[in-house]
Order: structure tokens, then sequence, then C-alpha cells
């Protein structure tokens, strides 16, 4: 014998019917039912409504954004993993800024590296390949090819060397997507000079 239907829910214009408490529960826990996205009839009431409003439904919502949390805080922010202190005497700049570039260069070679400049992706590859630099300080906006790709090329032709992004386009995304492609770190334009400074000392 069929139960009186209790619940239909509706996604678009798919409706499923004779849908008991036990079933919704279990949607909930799997998260096929989320918060704000499933509209519930409960028949002979109110209409159409949202579960979490539901009052036998909604300790379910409140159980599993409870466990949600507990899983975000147990969760580890994954350390970025230092590179080895080394001796930085050759430093690249790759920015299709020229006065940029200028006056990096002449603010570390008065610091007596050895600097070498690129203001294009072509002209970076090819000075990495001659070079070998220790450290490389790339834009990641360059006239023919997108920085993230330069920066993927770079650790396939000298994997040892250190990678510093320079940017005015410091999204998280462009952050979290440039470290995961082997950036040490990011550094956000217009910086100062101590920045970059800073910036060679945390890795020599």
């Amino acid at each position: 014998m069929v139960e009186e239907i209790k619940y239909d829910i509706r996604r678009g214009a798919d409706i499923y019917r004779a849908i008991y408490l036990s079933r919704l529960k279990s949607w909930i826990i799997k998260g096929s039912i989320r918060r704000g996205d499933t509209i519930v009839w409960r028949s002979g009431l109110s209409g159409w409504r949202k579960p979490e409003e539901l009052e036998e439904l909604a300790l379910f919502f409140k159980r599993q954004e409870r466990l949600e949390l507990k899983r975000t805080r147990r969760r580890r922010i994954p350390r970025q993993i230092l590179p080895q202190k080394r001796e930085i005497r050759k430093i690249l700049i790759i920015d299709d800024e020229k006065d940029l570039c200028s006056l990096l260069s002449d603010s570390l070679i008065d610091r007596k590296y050895h600097i070498t400049t690129a203001n294009t992706k072509r002209e970076g590859i090819a000075c990495v390949k001659r070079e070998s630099p220790d450290l490389i300080f790339l834009d990641l906006k360059l006239p023919d090819g997108d920085g993230m790709k330069v920066l993927s090329e770079i650790r396939k032709v000298s994997p040892k060397t250190i990678v510093n992004i320079i940017s005015a386009y410091g999204s998280e995304e462009s952050r979290e997507e440039a470290r995961k492609k082997g950036a040490y770190s990011f550094i956000d334009k217009p910086f100062t000079e101590k920045e970059i400074l800073r910036s060679i000392k945390a890795v020599s």
C-alpha cells in the first residue's frame, strides 16, 4: 500500500513524488539537497518552501553545517615549500615596463648583483637558457605571452631557479595559481626597493 505523499521535491521542471522524511535526511547528509537550492512541498500546509525552513529538516542542515565547519578547521593549509638557501648573484627581470626594469636593475647592480633584463616572453626564456639565473622577477602581463605560462616554461628549463612574481593583478586566484606552478612569492606592484631586497634575503 502506497503511503500518503508527505513531500514533493521540485528541481526545475522535474517532480519526484512520494519522498519521505528518511530519504530527505539522507539527501541532506549527502549534499544532494543544499540550503536554498531545492523547494519542498509539504502536503496540505503552506505550499512550496525551502527545505531548511521546515522544522523537522532544519536540524539536519544545522548538523551538516557544524560538521562542515569542523572539516574546514581540520584542513591543513598547504605550507609553502621553501627553497634551499643559496647565494643569489645572477638575477633576471622579465617585465615589459622598460623604465621599471632600468630602475630595478640600477638598484640591484649597486648591491653587486649581476642583472639581466628581458621585456618579452621570448627574450625571457632565451635569457633563462643562456644565463641560468639564481632568481627571476617575472611579470604576469607580457606582450607575447601569459606570465603563468612563462612560469611553467621556466620551471621546465631551469627547475632550480627561484621565481618571484611581480604584478599589479594580484588576485587570490592568480596568487594560488602561481604558487601551484612553482613561484616562491608574489609581490604586488607598485612595490618598494625594500620589498624587493626582502624577497631576495628570504631565499639567500
